[in-house]
């Protein structure tokens, strides 16, 4: 089992910064890719960005291209998504999740959650 943990959200406003962190515990976080999703109130959960396990691949959904970018530090079983220039509409609850596998856009794919951390971006 792993147990993954994310932090750093809050309110911020539009134009501004967040970093989210995730940490793991458990099932060895350096051969699981990662990613995030997020779920807005009334929508459904939607893919934000992934990596692979080694660093070298990663995906982003288009909404937020040019302006998140997702790391990790296998050393420390650690992930982050650094978020720029955040917009109202990126407001919703943000989850990390991984898969001892390549990266995937859907939710289905991904065996390992965490239990979100709200973003909202005041206009």
């Amino acid at each position: 089992q792993m147990r993954l943990v994310e932090s750093g959200g809050g309110l911020v406003q539009a134009g501004g910064s967040l970093r989210l962190s995730c940490a793991a515990s458990g099932v060895t976080f350096s051969s699981a890719a990662m990613a995030w999703f997020r779920q807005a109130p009334g929508k459904e959960r939607e893919f934000v960005a992934a990596v692979t396990w080694n660093g070298v691949r990663t995906s982003y959904a288009d909404s937020v291209k040019g302006r998140f970018s997702i790391h990790r530090d296998n050393s420390r079983n650690t992930g982050w998504l650094q978020m720029n220039n955040l917009k109202p509409e990126d407001t919703a609850v943000y989850f990390c999740a991984a898969v001892t596998g390549d990266i995937s856009t859907m939710t289905t794919w991904y065996d390992y959650w965490g239990q979100g951390t709200q973003v909202t971006i005041s206009s």
